[in-house]
């Protein structure tokens, strides 16, 4: 199985945060929801901050107060990340299901339900997903490292470098091959 750390977990899900996503920031206006739900806010900073248990505990809180269909899609996706930063894959798997049945277009939840198949061996279903959300995305910089992430797991690169371990002769020189 896959594992990451939880700080590079968190750069590469990098949740829904209440300044949209990184992908978009430099080319278009931010949008922020603000202190309407703090709770979604501080769940999502908490997130991006590594610190994935309080991030899904907020997170939670503020699912259940959200306003409209924006919140709420933003805290499944986040509740999906959260639970793929702790390693618990099938809570994980439910939020982006949740998510992608609400909105088949969240190109989000295509990247973090294949890092979830990615982290759970299912690797044709990760695949799809991949290219769903490339799709629906091109260029989004948390899908090509999902997709580095898979390629490292279904086509390992192998080291190049080879040791001769040989012993040296009784002579000290070294055995010719």
């Amino acid at each position: 199985m896959i594992r990451f750390s939880l700080l590079f977990a968190a750069a590469l899900l990098a949740p829904i945060s209440w300044a949209q996503n990184a992908d978009r920031m430099e080319s278009g206006p931010k949008t922020v929801i603000g202190p309407r739900n703090p709770d979604l806010q501080q769940g999502a900073e908490m997130l991006l901050a590594g610190h994935a248990k309080r991030g899904v505990e907020l997170t939670l809180r503020g699912l259940k107060v959200a306003h409209g269909t924006r919140e709420e899609e933003a805290a499944l996706s986040n509740l999906c990340a959260g639970y793929v930063m702790l390693e618990r894959f099938d809570e994980a798997l439910k939020y982006c299901e949740m998510l992608l049945a609400r909105n088949d277009e969240s190109w989000r939840g295509y990247n973090n339900r294949a890092l979830i198949y990615i982290n759970t061996e299912q690797y044709e279903k990760a695949h799809r997903d991949l290219l769903k959300g490339e799709e629906l995305n091109p260029g989004a910089r948390t899908l090509r490292i999902a997709r580095s992430i898979y390629l490292d797991a279904v086509d390992p690169v192998a080291p190049e470098v080879e040791i001769d371990d040989r012993q040296a002769g009784d002579d000290g020189e070294r055995e010719q091959p």
